[in-house]
């Protein structure tokens, strides 16, 4: 599929949620600068959704209940970006999220001509769409519980509701294809892990570019990479990772609540807190390095 043939995000038309939201209430003294970056960076990939929803499409061709619930999923994931974008811009005016988007979709893409799923089976490919909502539910919920602006937390609050019934929805597809795919548990943790992997990969630091990047400053996936996990692993308390350990659990058919559960969550956390920490000590020593 040529870069001409993708899908165009299509904001819903009427009223909806966004509509409803506090904006009078918005409070621009109580925006965290660097965390804003990140704001503009999310609201890239929400309102992307489409290209995954056509991704979806072309490995599920013959069920038209789950392409029905992909297309519906998409414009919902589309309204959190519109959110996050309305936002970023009242946060910073200069902000253009119109071409900063355009941007983002010039520079990254999914593999849209695929016919089968990535991940080797279509309950594989589910396991993956799990551990997606898994992450943007935590991710929101501590998003919205680290910057102290109102209007920011309202928004929080519901995409990552929004996204913990996402995960629901595709558990329950899950449940459906492995009648049918039968992968063992071992591989469906393994599918887990790989997905968690790929948080790192270039849609997020591709995003972070797109939206805080210089036009003029070619892009480097180590550099945006860093900087959009510095924003994002800081955010994350103990409670949030031991939800998100225990939903991953679940899409791998493993016990979410017993020692594994305990044990993995303990460790996750130690790697998350020990991978920001090296990254803040890396700009910190950059810093130190210029001033020098």
């Amino acid at each position: 599929m040529s870069v001409s043939q993708r899908p165009v995000p299509v904001v819903p038309k009427g009223p909806t949620w966004v509509d409803g939201m506090p904006w009078e209430d918005f409070d621009p003294a109580k925006v965290d600068p660097q965390l804003l970056k990140t704001v503009k960076a999310a609201a890239m990939v929400e309102f992307n959704a489409y290209d995954y929803a056509a991704y979806l499409t072309n490995v599920f061709p013959d069920d038209p209940e789950f392409k029905a619930a992909a297309e519906t999923w998409a414009e919902e994931e589309v309204l959190h970006g519109v959110a996050l974008g309305r936002w970023a811009r009242m946060a910073d005016p200069s902000f253009d999220f119109d071409q900063a988007i355009k941007r983002f979709r010039q520079g990254y893409s999914l593999p849209l001509d695929a016919k089968e799923s990535v991940r080797g089976s279509r309950a594989g490919e589910l396991v993956a769409r799990c551990i997606v909502e898994v992450g943007t539910s935590s991710f929101y919920t501590a998003f919205g519980q680290s910057m102290p602006e109102p209007v920011f937390k309202k928004i929080c609050q519901r995409i990552a509701a929004d996204e913990f019934r996402h995960y629901k929805l595709f558990y329950t597809h899950l449940k459906r294809y492995l009648q049918k795919d039968r992968i063992s548990k071992a591989r469906r943790l393994l599918i887990a892990i790989g997905r968690i992997a790929e948080s790192e990969d270039d849609e997020l630091a591709y995003a972070y570019y797109a939206a805080n990047g210089d036009t003029n400053q070619p892009y480097d996936r180590k550099i945006w990479s860093a900087a959009y996990m510095r924003g994002a692993l800081g955010l994350y308390r103990r409670e949030h990772i031991d939800r998100a350990v225990a939903m991953t659990l679940k899409a791998a058919g493993l016990d979410p609540q017993g020692r594994m559960a305990s044990f993995g969550s303990r460790v996750a956390y130690w790697l998350l807190r020990t991978r920001h920490k090296r990254l803040a000590r890396g700009i910190h020593d950059e810093q130190n390095l210029q001033a020098a």
